[in-house]
């Protein structure tokens, strides 16, 4: 007995099971181009053509660039600060920065150093991310000025990113990750130290 062939599936039954592998691809080609070129300057047909979809897919799945934007940053930035203890925190971002083209690297602080302050558009969930990085620093500081301690970290921080990545000067540029790491952290080490008490008059001498 013959068997008509059966029928292909439509691109409508298709889609669902590619679903996830496309949403990824976007989310993936955003976190790159976002770390690259700044939020305003990597347009949504960029992403598109790098993330092999069509630009319909992007807007079905984000809604606009910024809903993709916040869910790179979520998947990035936030899932990184949930999923790290506080005192690894500051060397996990820092390895981040310095290993960018590994596999999965995180790239929201690229994303963050290239974009925040440079449109309105982005610049409420870029500000969220430094804003939760700064919290999570603060807490390792057993002073009154802890915010200003995680704020100055970050700084270094990101000025460590400006100048690998962006201005990409010698030698930091292309120091080895690990040395970079241990100057830093051995510098950094007393910053969150409580601050010594003075006794009466100490301060005088």
């Amino acid at each position: 007995m013959n068997e008509s062939p059966r029928p292909r599936p439509t691109e409508r039954q298709e889609r669902p099971r590619n679903a996830a592998a496309t949403r990824l691809r976007l989310l993936e080609a955003a976190a790159d181009l976002f770390a690259e070129r700044g939020y305003e300057r990597t347009t949504v047909r960029a992403i598109a053509e790098r993330a092999r979809a069509n630009q319909a897919l992007l807007f079905r799945y984000f809604g606009s660039k910024e809903g993709l934007l916040t869910e790179v940053v979520a998947r990035g930035g936030l899932e990184q600060l949930r999923a790290t203890p506080a005192e690894e925190l500051f060397e996990t971002a820092l390895r981040s920065m310095l290993t960018r083209s590994a596999p999965g690297a995180d790239r929201s602080l690229e994303v963050y150093l290239r974009s925040v302050g440079r449109g309105d558009e982005a610049s409420g969930t870029l500000r969220e991310l430094g804003a939760e990085y700064q919290k999570v620093l603060a807490g390792l500081a057993p002073s009154e000025d802890g915010a200003l301690r995680a704020d100055l970290a970050m700084a270094w921080l990101l000025g460590i990113g400006l100048m690998r990545t962006v201005a990409a000067r010698e030698p930091l540029a292309g120091a080895d990750p690990d040395t970079v790491c241990r100057l830093v952290l051995d510098t950094l080490a007393p910053f969150w130290a409580a601050p010594e008490a003075t006794g009466p008059g100490e301060e005088d001498r």
